[in-house]
């Protein structure tokens, strides 16, 4: 199978069945061919791994620092995701506009009352000075328990009352917004997280499952537009139920979602663009090993 150009560009307007079959029948090299085809033509966004090796949150991380991960991003999309607003954070939407790109900014909320408070009016800031696109008030609180769901709703109307003309939401896993309709009502944009993996699936299951997720968050907004927060699929580590992770598996499922993702005009942030090993503390092994880069910069699979 060639993957030139002419030929890449008739693969990419299969329908989803097809797309399967072609990747099953699939060579690593050809994989890899068409993992670097899908960023040479740009992705819709990544969510931003902003800790080096021997880094974690709560370190305050350097705008240079910042600045070289986002050149090594700028050619291949238009969004970047960032995650928090204090401790060095507040400087990715600041370089992000720099470069000529977009920001989906969130404000990290947990259970501690003064963070939580410097985060939401240094998120209000950013945006009241034009670096925010999309703000985001908090990311997975109601799965972690660190508030209820009457403190996240005051924090994003709080938001919502401070930003005019900006789109707000809460990212967290698409059945929160099934289970929860107060998150979908008052948000005007959903923001949803949606993994396969972490539900156990099977990578050949994984693009319908993800597509269910989607849509579930789509019934849940009532026509309001859903952007898929994080997907991804880890390239080395523990298998979790059915899902195994392999650098294989990895490239199929960033191929897969981003031509189902470019075919129906869904806004996608992949999880994620760099290696962090901080993770591990909280996921095991396979946390170490989301990117689509390695921690030094270097690609893992193009």
């Amino acid at each position: 199978m060639s993957y030139r150009k002419e030929k890449f560009l008739k693969y990419k307007g299969t329908d989803v069945p097809d797309q399967i079959r072609l990747l099953k029948d699939s060579t690593e090299e050809e994989l890899r061919s068409l993992v670097r085809q899908l960023l040479e033509d740009g992705v819709h966004g990544f969510c931003y791994s902003l800790y080096e090796e021997g880094q974690k949150p709560g370190d305050v991380i350097s705008a240079e620092q910042i600045r070289k991960r986002l050149t090594i991003l700028q050619p291949h999309t238009s969004w970047v995701r960032s995650f928090s607003c204090i401790e060095g954070n507040e400087n990715i939407p600041k370089i992000a506009k720099e470069m000529g790109m977009k920001t989906l900014v969130g404000a990290w909320l947990g259970n501690d009352p003064e963070k939580n408070r410097e985060e939401i009016d240094a998120l209000i800031l950013l945006a009241r000075e034009g670096y925010v696109d999309i703000a985001a008030v908090g990311n997975e609180v109601l799965y972690r328990g660190d508030l209820d769901e009457d403190e996240l709703v005051g924090f994003i109307s709080e938001v919502k009352e401070s930003l005019p003309g900006i789109p707000v939401g809460y990212v967290d896993a698409y059945y929160e917004f099934v289970d929860r309709p107060r998150l979908a009502e008052i948000s005007d944009v959903i923001l949803c997280n949606c993994y396969p993996f972490w539900e156990g699936t099977a990578y050949e299951h994984s693009l319908d499952h993800m597509r269910h997720m989607y849509q579930l968050g789509l019934d849940a907004g009532a026509g309001k537009k859903v952007i898929i927060t994080e997907t991804g699929w880890p390239s080395e580590g523990q298998p979790f139920g059915g899902s195994q992770p392999s650098a294989i598996n990895a490239m199929k499922y960033f191929i897969q979602t981003q031509l189902w993702a470019n075919a129906n005009d869904i806004e996608t942030f992949y999880f994620s663009s760099f290696d962090e090993s901080w993770k591990v503390a909280n996921e095991g092994d396979v946390g170490a090993y989301w990117g689509m880069w390695d921690s030094n910069g270097k690609p893992k699979f193009h």
